[in-house]
């Protein structure tokens, strides 16, 4: 058996390497390293595929949330809500715009922010939500928009973990992830469903005055050069990176059903077992794209099943063992334990598993044996 990884960059590169490489070598054939062709192509092809107006490519995922907050004009003090359990770049970038974090407690069905809990959380200082796409799974955005109209609130949508992912709405329609809010962010790490090789990001909306002011603030602040006409940044995706997702934008979708896929045959081992709660996913799940594939232990010990697992040769994370709330940096007398009661308890039970496009039956068969061996 193929040794497993927590996510296989290697043999997915040995598949399309000729595509990569070709990609790259017109990159480094013209010298356009910065704001080259190559960034304006993928940035075309990524406005189709996601069908949405303006997509303005920067540096990484943590500088697209923060770029859009700046974009919005939202001012110290303004109250920002978002999900207790994510990755900390979601509630620093509140932070280091001296706005004001307001962390609530997520759903214990699907891991992503409570609809009830933001009602809760809206005050008159209440600016805008940012609700995270968890794991690649799209969040509520039909209900975060309603709410968001009633009260004249910002959405800011964090798809750092969902490129690919569709929103369905009541009414049958679909719109990707990352298309439904103000304005949204979303990462190219190299584990991402969509990675490059080095950092990326990029921002999306359908507003044009917006789209304008951004694509301001990741130049420097400049539209024409020398001319600074907002306060900016220097985040800019290079040319490089963008040849890399230029050529593998177009396999996206493929790479999205081979982790749903993945995915069936993990839930499949794991159904019924007493002390798992495995992800679920129907036979047309397009909602979910797994980045990652991550369960719930339950009446058993969560800590001692990833030691088996690592002593076994199986790569295994907990995505994310201290919430928000609890870290050091963004304490709060604001925030009480009692608030976060769901998140507390998935900080005790999430494991995540090997997941990526690259895993075959083999090591699926293997993975799923020694997690069902420990919990017999």
């Amino acid at each position: 058996m193929k040794k497993i990884q927590m996510v296989d960059l290697k043999s997915q590169y040995e598949k399309i390497k000729s595509t990569v490489d070709a990609s790259i070598q017109e990159v480094l054939d013209t010298t356009t390293y910065i704001n080259g062709p190559k960034v304006h192509e993928f940035q075309k092809n990524l406005e189709e595929y996601l069908d949405v107006k303006h997509v303005i490519p920067c540096a990484n995922g943590t500088d697209a949330l923060q770029i859009a907050m700046m974009g919005l004009g939202l001012q110290p003090g303004d109250e920002v809500i978002t999900a207790d359990f994510t990755f900390a770049a979601t509630v620093e970038v509140i932070a280091l715009l001296q706005l004001t974090p307001v962390l609530v407690d997520v759903d214990i069905v699907n891991m992503n922010i409570s609809i009830d809990a933001i009602k809760k959380a809206i005050t008159p200082k209440t600016k805008a939500i940012v609700p995270v796409h968890l794991f690649g799974r799209a969040a509520n955005m039909e209900a975060i928009m309603r709410i968001a109209n009633e009260h004249n609130l910002y959405v800011i949508e964090d798809n750092a973990q969902a490129i690919g992912a569709n929103c369905k709405f009541s009414d049958g329609t679909k719109r990707k992830a990352g298309t439904i809010g103000h304005v949204s962010s979303t990462s190219f790490f190299p584990s991402k469903n969509l990675g490059c090789y080095g950092d990326g990001g990029a921002i999306f909306t359908n507003n044009d005055a917006l789209a304008h002011t951004i694509r301001g603030i990741v130049n420097h602040g400049m539209y024409v050069r020398y001319h600074h006409d907002v306060v900016g940044v220097n985040s800019r995706l290079d040319s490089i990176q963008a040849a890399v997702l230029n050529a593998k934008l177009p396999l996206l979708d493929g790479y999205n059903k081979t982790r749903q896929n993945a995915a069936r045959k993990y839930s499949s081992a794991f159904e019924g077992h007493k002390n798992i709660i495995a992800p679920s996913i129907c036979d047309i799940c397009d909602c979910h794209v797994f980045h990652q594939y991550t369960l719930r232990i339950i009446d058993a010990d969560r800590n001692a099943l990833m030691e088996h697992l690592l002593a076994k040769g199986i790569p295994c994370a907990i995505y994310y063992p201290i919430p928000l709330h609890s870290q050091k940096a963004y304490v709060d007398s604001r925030y009480k334990e009692e608030d976060f009661p769901v998140t507390n308890q998935l900080v005790k039970e999430v494991i995540s598993l090997p997941m990526h496009t690259e895993l075959d039956d083999e090591q699926i068969k293997f993975i799923t044996d020694s997690v069902l061996e420990f919990l017999k």
